[in-house]
């Protein structure tokens, strides 16, 4: 069970480019995954956010960057 303690950055990485087996996670892993990978606040951007939307082809949606309290 933790078989994961073992794993390497290099292990890591390797599963997660192998679309076979990220097509082994769930729904619900995939949300667990996206929703706590990133390390802070400081990594949610409005290009990051817009590449998101892009690469999934959300069209519906639109970010604003506000700076200092004005859009």
């Amino acid at each position: 069970m933790n078989e994961y303690k073992n794993m390497s950055r290099e292990d890591f990485m390797n599963f997660f480019r192998d679309d076979e087996k990220l097509n082994e996670l769930t729904t619900d892993d995939r949300f667990e995954i996206f929703e706590t990978i990133l390390i802070g606040s400081s990594d949610f951007t409005k290009k990051l956010l817009d590449e998101i939307l892009s690469d999934y082809n959300v069209d519906n949606l639109e970010v604003i960057e506000i700076d200092n309290g004005k859009k």
